[in-house]
């Protein structure tokens, strides 16, 4: 049995870890509303977006005609897959999540015989993947030195990314993420960048106007390919923007409900160690008296 001095010194050391775990709890609820924000306001636009090149698309006369980055360079078989998780733990399941999502791609992709690349972004989700495909990651970025997550952080990475597809490094390129759901739950989703006409069926239904151009006939200037090729980098970069803040606000929520779950572990643990304290006293009490009125009544 641990000795009172022992069980005085954990119940000092549990509530000094209380505090910790309170005061991170506190400041991943105040970043949680920013970032939740941000998430629910970035959304729109990406929708609407998504929803411009889908109604280009639309309009062509016949896809083949396209930009690669829209409808592809003819082949599948090799896949990039850009997986975005966080720079820090401390956030409940909120990596491990993300990683599954990404180890479920590649497993699936392998099996069918694609060869799959890994561009990695957060030092977390390429910790736990590198010890597994450490062979096939070819791009790592850590924004763990940003302060604030910024437009210009998602176009560098989308830069990069047209610049290999460009390069023939891929053919194909997916991007896992985790989609803020509310503060409890947040779902791992993968979705296809390049080329763009496969991720079209991915945007959310209930905008009718997205596909719906209700009888009207528009004419472009210059034409819907050279529209799209603006329009098409631009949508990478707005999708991964996109999914960064929604990995923020994710990682805050999971954050926050896993250091509430720990400070609410660590106050009954120190009921126990109180509890487990007072009767290691008393007993040490008892003990006490019993030997002094044992060597009373022996004299």
């Amino acid at each position: 049995m641990a000795s009172l001095k022992e069980l005085k010194n954990r119940i000092g050391s549990v509530k000094n870890t209380q505090k910790i775990t309170r005061a991170m709890q506190m400041v991943a609820a105040a970043k949680l509303r920013k970032a939740q924000e941000a998430a629910e306001a970035s959304r729109p636009y990406s929708e609407r977006l998504a929803a411009i090149i889908g109604n280009l698309a639309a309009s062509m006369s016949g896809a083949a005609g396209g930009p690669e980055l829209l409808v592809g360079n003819g082949k599948s078989d090799t896949v990039l897959l850009v997986v975005s998780t966080a720079d820090r733990g401390l956030c409940g399941g909120f990596n491990t999540n993300i990683v599954r999502k990404a180890r479920e791609e590649i497993v699936a992709l392998e099996r069918a015989g694609k060869t799959v690349k890994l561009f990695m972004i957060g030092k977390k989700g390429y910790d736990q993947l590198n010890r597994l495909y450490g062979d096939q990651i070819i791009e790592f970025i850590s924004l763990k030195e940003e302060r604030t997550l910024h437009a210009g952080i998602a176009q560098g990475i989308g830069e990069k990314i047209t610049a290999m597809f460009e390069a023939g490094d891929f053919d194909v390129c997916k991007l896992v993420y985790s989609e803020f759901v509310n503060v409890m739950t947040q779902e791992a989703v993968s979705k296809t960048l390049i080329p763009a006409i496969e991720g079209m069926g991915e945007v959310p239904e209930g905008d009718e106007d997205a596909q719906d151009l209700k009888g009207a006939i528009y004419t472009y200037e210059p034409d819907e390919a050279g529209i799209l090729r603006v329009l098409l980098p631009r949508n990478i970069n707005t999708q991964i923007f996109t999914a960064l803040l929604e990995n923020q606000a994710g990682e805050m929520g999971s954050k926050m409900t896993a250091m509430d779950n720990a400070t609410r572990n660590a106050g009954d643990m120190i009921d126990k160690l109180t509890l487990t304290f007072n009767r290691t006293r008393q007993a040490q009490i008892t003990s006490e008296l019993i030997e002094i009125i044992s060597g009373a009544e022996a004299l």
